[in-house]
């Protein structure tokens, strides 16, 4: 098969493949009006068609009565050759095609760790449940890797983006909030203004050295205060338990600490002032021919009523 397919690939470098292609569908039918029907073209341009390959190839391929057609002894040939090879790009078509108008096949999806959370994998898995025909590859990461290096369809990012060769649509934003637990704050004064912050022990994200920078806003007021913790970690599920036990105050987003402030088990420290609003995107290579799997799975996270944004 693979020497057929590269022998049809020397031709195609000199010969139209519908050219073949009109000469196979005339062979196989052994009439250049049935051929002509089958292609939707006028017998004309047919009998045009295959005069031209043969003149091209310097070969008589089909021999003309007025009552039959028949192939030569060279045409057999050729048409043995290209019949098989032919198909078999037709089959790729096909399949390439079915791809793009039906939702199947692998789904890369990169998201950041706050999504590997009960709430995100369950959607997932009503996801799949509704596209049977579509398989999950999920990569859970904070890394930013590189879609196209990585084989990655889709990737969720909370945040700014940093290249600008990638397709991105927004779907939502949120927000941080500056909270404690009980236990830390009992004996302590809460701070009152950004700046105290600084004289508390913080739990970090993605800290340097365990210490990191903290942006708030408060309508048009803005202030950056350095902050200092015994704890950093990578994830907002660690920041969140370590801040419920006591070991400092936390910038967490605001559906991890809603339900918590709610309850009494976290208080929102600084109320009026709270991270910039953050905004989520999925992001993908390329918007041109977006495969069915793509679409479908684009177009449920935007329906979904995420727990971890604020739709667009």
């Amino acid at each position: 098969m693979v020497e057929s397919v590269f022998l049809l690939w020397k031709y195609l470098r000199m010969i139209d493949l519908n050219e073949i292609a009109v000469f196979v569908s005339v062979a196989q039918l052994g009439s250049f009006s049935k051929a002509a029907h089958a292609l939707t073209m006028p017998v004309s341009t047919v009998s045009r068609r295959v005069a031209d390959l043969e003149g091209q190839l310097s070969v008589t391929l089909l021999q003309r009565t007025t009552r039959k057609l028949t192939l030569t002894a060279q045409g057999r040939d050729y048409f043995d050759q290209c019949s098989e090879p032919l198909a078999h790009l037709y089959d790729a078509e096909r399949v390439l095609t079915r791809s793009q108008r039906q939702p199947e096949g692998i789904l890369r999806v990169s998201v950041p760790v706050i999504l590997g959370d009960p709430a995100f994998l369950g959607f997932l898995s009503d996801f799949l449940r509704n596209y049977t025909g579509i398989r999950l590859d999920l990569v859970i990461t904070n890394q930013m890797l590189d879609l196209v290096a990585e084989s990655i369809d889709v990737a969720l990012r909370f945040g700014e983006l940093k290249s600008s060769s990638i397709v991105a649509r927004k779907l939502g934003t949120t927000v941080r909030y500056v909270v404690g637990a009980p236990a830390y704050l009992a004996g302590r004064a809460p701070p009152r203004e950004p700046a105290e912050l600084a004289g508390h022990a913080c739990v970090l994200l993605n800290a340097l050295n365990n210490e990191a920078e903290w942006e708030l806003v408060n309508g048009r007021r803005r202030a950056r205060v350095r902050v200092v913790g015994a704890i950093a970690s990578r994830d907002f599920q660690s920041v969140s338990f370590f801040v419920g036990r006591g070991h400092g105050i936390g910038l967490l987003p605001s559906t991890y600490c809603d339900s918590q402030i709610e309850n009494g088990t976290l208080v929102r420290l600084l109320p009026k002032w709270s991270s910039a609003p953050v905004s989520v995107h999925a992001v993908y290579p390329t918007r041109k021919f977006l495969p069915e799997k793509m679409q479908v799975f684009l177009q449920s996270l935007r329906a979904w009523q995420s727990p971890f944004w604020v739709s667009a």
